[in-house]
């Protein structure tokens, strides 16, 4: 199955943003060709832009907090397990003060580095990055791969905190939800969200074997999904087959 998701407000726009920067450089850093490892900087740098907002740490932080207090309200309950409400209010804490002991936005003390600084403001600008332009860099490409690595997972860990605080927070968020089957009347499918719950995030599951691809919108009152199909004019047209999916919304 693809798994599609559609994020109703920026704050969670953004989180998915970084997740998906994060998973990115996760899978850059561990390669030894120095292509790549240009490529884990430049996410490195991008991650800088997405978390130079003032109120990302903020509103992260905030997040943590109503996360714990939220799962602090089901102790007493005994469908819920003690212990395991332990272990992720001891996650929440630990990314929060992690988090909260970072100075600064996202990757602030990597500013403080002008080699790091005069290589992302020509990161920028096509083909600004070559030898003639930056020898230092090009220098450090030739270095060893592991050396290479050794940077980056030091230049990387300065967005450790951030990195699993939205891991966290998003994991709780896409737990929230229930999925659930439905047809796409003849390529379109709509939705009267209820009212009284505020939904953050909706996941929509196609099987990849039916070639469609969906087009999401929504807001607070109401979802839509209108199915398409990638032709041979490299252009998109309106599906007008019944079609199961499977739907999740999370709160």
């Amino acid at each position: 199955m693809i798994l599609y998701e559609y994020p109703f407000n920026e704050r969670i726009r953004t989180y998915l943003r970084l997740e998906h920067l994060f998973r990115r450089l996760g899978e850059l850093v561990p390669s030894d060709h120095p292509l790549l490892h240009h490529y884990a900087l430049t996410t490195i740098f991008e991650v800088m832009d997405v978390g130079a907002r003032a109120d990302l740490k903020s509103d992260v932080l905030k997040d943590l907090e109503k996360q714990k207090s939220l799962l602090n309200s089901y102790r007493g309950n005994p469908a819920i397990s003690e212990a395991v409400l332990d272990q992720v209010t001891g996650q929440l804490d630990g990314c929060f003060s992690a988090l909260n002991g970072l100075p600064g936005k996202a990757g602030q003390s990597l500013t403080e580095s002008d080699w790091l600084m005069s290589l992302r403001s020509r990161a920028g600008i096509p083909g600004g990055t070559c030898e003639f332009d930056l020898p230092a860099y090009y220098a450090w490409q030739h270095k060893a791969p592991m050396l290479r690595r050794a940077d980056l997972e030091r230049w990387a860990s300065t967005l450790a905190p951030l990195a699993e605080s939205i891991h966290m927070l998003l994991k709780l968020l896409r737990e929230s939800g229930a999925p659930q089957k439905v047809i796409a009347t003849g390529g379109h499918y709509q939705q009267t969200l209820p009212q009284g719950r505020t939904f953050h995030l909706l996941r929509l599951a196609i099987d990849p074997a039916l070639g469609l691809i969906p087009e999401i919108s929504g807001n607070r009152l109401m979802v839509s999904v209108r199915l398409m199909r990638h032709e041979s004019d490299d252009r998109l047209h309106p599906s007008t087959e019944d079609t199961a999916l499977e739907l999740t919304l999370c709160s």
